[in-house]
């Protein structure tokens, strides 16, 4: 899930408004309701220039004034919000066990959602790009709105990969995407503007929807068939120099560990990740179904089986728990983060085996005691990076300065 930036952008963050119209319109979708005035002190810019720039909003039908707010001794002031009927985005999650879609207004809310089996193992990118081309037309005529108002599709995935480009490696689920120019084949076949991210840290953006934490700093940990982390500022989230920032699940916690697929070896994807965690299970011999089942699925049912009282099946989970949570420990103590969110598709479907061991690591140090460091369960695990993807792909400049 690792990331190459691309030199096009300012490293660091992700796409932030640069404009003053996108700056409007971003700071109104961020408020919710929000007078002139207010906008001048939350963007610094003139009076003169928001009074102008929320005009041509108004005119072009992207925001309504939305009555009076309440008096503070003098004349109420009209109140502005976005319409958010007046635009779409998509978001699409790729992984070898499931394809998730999200429709989102331009408000930012989910309006539509639909998640389907993945393409599986050793998948040719050509006909998954006709099949996302095809589901996400679905999506939208389902949906009832005119195909004319999305104004983009943000698809994630695990990497590593060169941010609006495509995948430079790849674990092993995935060896046939290395470089399929995933982000010129999803333009040209749905005739949309794309935006390609890593799903981990599309799952931090995605977690502003899926959980009613609204704090300043946090970070998402994140489980699909790998492991990575997110981490939000302010809102913003942060990517690094390189589009590399997160790699969790590629530290080494064990010198002389297991080789991983990433060429290290000890990494923490490798000794308590979904695929190591399926090996285990097998080993053991628990019944998980067709062998043919693989990935987040087989992680699924090794789930369903120790929450239904396997005591094989729950050992092997607390033992990857166990692991996971030196990497969740590793990120708050690194980052001092108010809160952090276990999110995607197998804390979807394990997380409350996962949720007390990591609280119990975090909270036994110092470090975590001294500013109670929150651990919460994402309401809507399966779909973060889906949302999270449409989300960065609707404070993009081509989304926000339609």
């Amino acid at each position: 899930m690792q990331q190459v930036s691309d030199a096009s952008r300012s490293p660091g963050y992700d796409p932030a408004p640069t404009n003053s119209r996108a700056l409007i319109v971003d700071s109104i979708r961020s408020a919710g309701t929000v007078s002139r005035v207010e906008l001048t002190q939350i963007t610094g810019l003139t009076a003169p220039s928001v009074t102008t720039l929320v005009r041509r909003l108004i005119d072009d039908g992207l925001v309504d004034e939305a009555g009076r707010g309440s008096s503070t001794g003098g004349k109420p002031r009209t109140m502005l919000r976005i319409r958010a009927a007046a635009r779409y985005v998509v978001g699409v999650h790729l992984s070898a066990g499931s394809l998730t879609y999200v429709l989102v207004d331009y408000a930012g809310a989910v309006v539509a959602r639909w998640r389907r089996a993945g393409p599986g193992d050793d998948s040719d990118p050509e006909q998954v790009v006709e099949r996302i081309a095809a589901e996400t037309t679905e999506l939208i005529d389902r949906s009832g709105i005119d195909s004319s108002l999305v104004l983009g599709l943000g698809f994630v995935c695990p990497g590593p990969l060169i941010r609006n480009r495509g995948v430079t490696s790849a674990p092993p689920s995935m060896t046939h995407w290395v470089g399929f120019p995933i982000h010129r084949r999803l333009e040209e076949r749905l005739g949309l503007p794309a935006l390609l991210e890593n799903d981990a840290t599309a799952a931090a953006a995605g977690t502003r929807l899926t959980t009613s934490h609204d704090v300043s700093v946090m970070a998402a940990l994140f489980m699909s068939e790998g492991i990575g982390s997110g981490l939000r500022l302010n809102g913003n989230v942060y990517q690094g120099a390189h589009g590399n920032a997160g790699e969790v699940g590629h530290i080494c916690v064990q010198i002389g560990g297991p080789q991983c697929w990433c060429g290290s070896t000890g990494c923490l994807e490798a000794i308590a990740g979904p695929a190591t965690v399926v090996a285990k299970a097998r080993a053991a011999g628990l019944d998980l179904g067709s062998p043919r089942r693989t990935g987040v699925a087989a992680f699924a049912a090794i789930a369903r089986l120790a929450l239904t009282g396997d005591s094989r099946a729950d050992a092997i989970l607390r033992d990857s728990a166990s692991w996971l949570a030196l990497g969740a420990q590793t990120i708050t103590n690194m980052y001092d983060v108010q809160l952090l969110v276990l999110t995607g598709p197998a804390f979807a479907v394990a997380g409350t085996i996962y949720l007390p061991i990591i609280q119990e690591r975090i909270l036994s140090s110092a470090f975590g005691r001294a500013v109670n460091t929150e651990v919460v369960l994402d309401e809507r695990g399966h779909d973060a990076a889906a949302i999270g993807a449409a989300l960065m792909m609707l404070r993009s400049e081509r989304a926000i300065s339609a």
